[in-house]
């Protein structure tokens, strides 16, 4: 299958409507369309260690769910790092797509992993633009042992929590950063809210509410998305081998 005939495929899958305004992702990197894909590597960031692996291990495509190309370029020349690696993939006519929002919010993307993650029941979406999970635990549980499940399931080393002083039972969840779906967790009637990354002032606030929070790492939330982008791509084209290639570059010490 070729690059153009795959990303068509998968945005079939992950549409374009899904994308916010002020996201930039798809086709980030295109060397050639018509270039046969017969090995992807998958990861959430395209780091410059991502790169030089696809390179190496003669890659046709990238597929990432941080977008290469976020602000726009005025050079192309090897003192950004943005730019040193599309020089780099260009010159290998290694291909990258990105599926940013539009991953956050489709049906089986970024959300859905978490909350299945936390073994919610009755997932349904929340926010204005449904791109927030709400769902059920099976039985409500203190904030600490809450805590330590969430931990186990999403392989987080340390997460922050703020104490609203009510049990665990109804979860909103939003990978990455969440903290401007907060209020929407709180109307959609969630007594813990779940974020990659929230905030000190927001917590601190938030939890005089009564709500519990927990800050469990961007990466960390967000990290399960690989797997959803790998099994689509082997979905649509068996032929190609598929790798999972861990890009976190941050680290609790």
């Amino acid at each position: 299958m070729t690059v153009q005939a795959l990303y068509n495929v998968l945005t079939e899958r992950i549409p374009e409507q899904l994308r916010e305004s002020w996201d930039n992702d798809g086709k980030m990197c295109v060397p050639d369309p018509d270039r046969t894909v017969r090995r992807a590597i998958v990861a959430l960031d395209v780091t410059e260690e991502v790169v030089d692996y696809a390179i190496a291990n003669a890659c046709d495509l990238i597929v990432s769910h941080h977008p290469l190309v976020f602000h726009p370029l005025r050079s192309l020349n090897g003192e950004d790092p943005v730019a040193r690696k599309l020089i780099k993939l260009i010159a290998a006519q290694v291909a990258v797509f990105s599926f940013h929002t539009r991953a956050d919010r489709a049906a089986g993307g970024v959300n859905d992993l978490l909350a299945e993650s936390l073994d919610l029941s009755n997932v349904t979406p929340f926010g204005e633009d449904g791109l927030g999970r709400i769902g059920e635990l099976d039985e409500q549980m203190p904030l600490d042992e809450f805590a330590f499940v969430l931990k186990e399931q999403l392989a987080v080393p340390r997460v922050l929590l703020a104490d609203g002083y009510t049990p665990v039972r109804r979860v909103a969840v939003v990978g990455g950063d969440g903290k401007d779906y907060l209020e929407a967790a709180l109307d959609a009637g969630a007594d813990t809210f779940v974020s990659g990354r929230i905030g000190y002032n927001v917590m601190e606030q938030a939890a005089e509410r009564g709500i519990n929070l927990v800050e469990a790492g961007h990466y960390y939330t967000e990290q399960r998305v690989t797997e959803f982008f790998s099994s689509l791509i082997v979905e649509a084209a068996p032929e190609i081998v598929v790798e999972i290639v861990d890009s976190n570059m941050l680290r609790l010490f």
